[in-house]
């Protein structure tokens, strides 16, 4: 029988490597619903190409638009926040949760709530409602599989039925762009040189992450959900080849590791057929040419982000959801050109010293502390921009 799957984020990076793989088995998957946040022309392509049942834009004002798009065929469509929701509540075998931002909290939570296979590509949900996450998929039976190559990496190695044999987890980063930059250097970095990702094609807001570091600070906590294993046993390491998608060390000393190119559709490749697995056009790993695996520890001067985001886990409660929407807004003054590039994290520092809800029950709690920090972090970011 055909796997029944739904994109939340059909038209970004994210999205189209999912359908790049799931048009090459049309006889594996049927597309339920696909969302977009307001590439109407493209939703519309995609919509049509796939037969979907469902297409939601989240800009409502772009609705009349998406259903001329789709006029003549059989698809649904629907525009704004419900809509999406209704995209997410849509009963599929499998849904691929790539929203960017804390826009893709209450349609995880929706597709979560539907009880089948939720894959988490955008770091939010785990982030910034990490335990309400965790605890609907127990209460409604659903699967969280991760699709960052880096959890994938680890839940690929982790022996979940044995985890007191598991002493750490390593996260590997490439470093980004400014990995031999000195702080003098990296004061001076411009716009176009932070989303110039040496390795990944990513989209402008993660390739600052990754420039800042900050991507794998919230990686941390992310693993820190998924994996039981204590944070303190979780560390960071730069891999600048990018090959080791992160690692796991056992109590007798062997060291397990998931290697591949580059390429995020081995990780969505690894959910879609899961406990499975297909073929890819991922070019296959020639370790010969590639030569030699570099490592070194980050640096945590240069990159202070690592620092917040382990002071956000370790202290718990809304803690890691303000430091999530502070980067969100730091980031988008940085791409603005507002502010320079280190002060990112000096406003995610400020924000996380003037701002300290109480932990968050119910993800109309998170999306309130959200709302509330990027406000805060926009009264920090005055300091710089003026």
């Amino acid at each position: 029988m055909k796997r029944s799957v739904t994109i939340l984020g059909a038209t970004g990076s994210i999205g189209t490597s999912t359908l790049d793989l799931i048009e090459r088995a049309p006889d594996q998957f049927e597309v339920v619903a696909l969302t977009a946040n307001s590439d109407v022309r493209k939703l519309a392509e995609i919509a049509r190409r796939t037969n979907a049942r469902f297409a939601a834009v989240a800009d409502e004002r772009r609705l009349p638009e998406l259903r001329e798009a789709l006029r003549g065929t059989n698809i649904g469509a629907g525009g704004g926040a419900a809509a999406v929701l209704e995209a997410a509540r849509m009963p599929a075998d499998w849904t691929m949760a790539a929203i960017v931002g804390c826009a893709g909290l209450e349609p995880v939570m929706a597709a979560v709530e539907q009880g089948g296979t939720v894959v988490l590509a955008n770091k939010e949900p785990l982030v910034s409602a990490g335990e309400l996450i965790l605890e609907a998929a127990r209460r409604h039976g659903a699967t969280l599989l991760p699709a960052d190559s880096e959890h994938n990496a680890i839940f690929q190695c982790f022996d979940f039925a044995r985890p007191e044999r598991v002493r750490r987890i390593i996260l590997t980063a490439s470093g980004g762009p400014f990995r031999d930059l000195s702080l003098a250097e990296m004061a001076q970095v411009t716009v176009e040189q932070a989303v110039a990702h040496p390795v990944w094609s990513m989209g402008a807001k993660i390739s600052i992450d990754s420039a800042t570091l900050m991507n794998k600070g919230l990686e941390l906590i992310e693993a820190a959900r998924l994996f039981p294993v204590p944070s303190d046993r979780i560390e960071i390491i730069l891999h600048r080849q990018s090959v080791i998608h992160s690692l796991v060390d056992y109590v007798d000393g062997s060291m397990l590791a998931q290697l591949g190119s580059p390429d995020m559709r081995t990780p969505i490749a690894h959910t879609l057929a899961w406990p499975d697995r297909m073929e890819t056009p991922v070019e296959p790993l020639d370790l010969a040419a590639i030569g030699r695996l570099d490592f070194a520890a980050p640096d945590p001067d240069r990159f202070p982000a690592l620092r917040l985001a382990r002071q956000a886990l370790e202290t718990g409660g809304a803690r890691p959801a303000v430091l999530n929407a502070a980067n969100e807004v730091a980031v988008a003054a940085f791409l603005d050109r507002r502010i320079a590039f280190l002060q990112i994290a000096a406003i995610v520092e400020q924000t996380l010293e003037r701002y300290d809800p109480p932990a968050p029950h119910r993800i109309e709690d998170v999306i309130a502390i959200d709302r509330e920090a990027r406000s805060q972090a926009a009264e920090a970011m005055k300091v710089f921009v003026d």
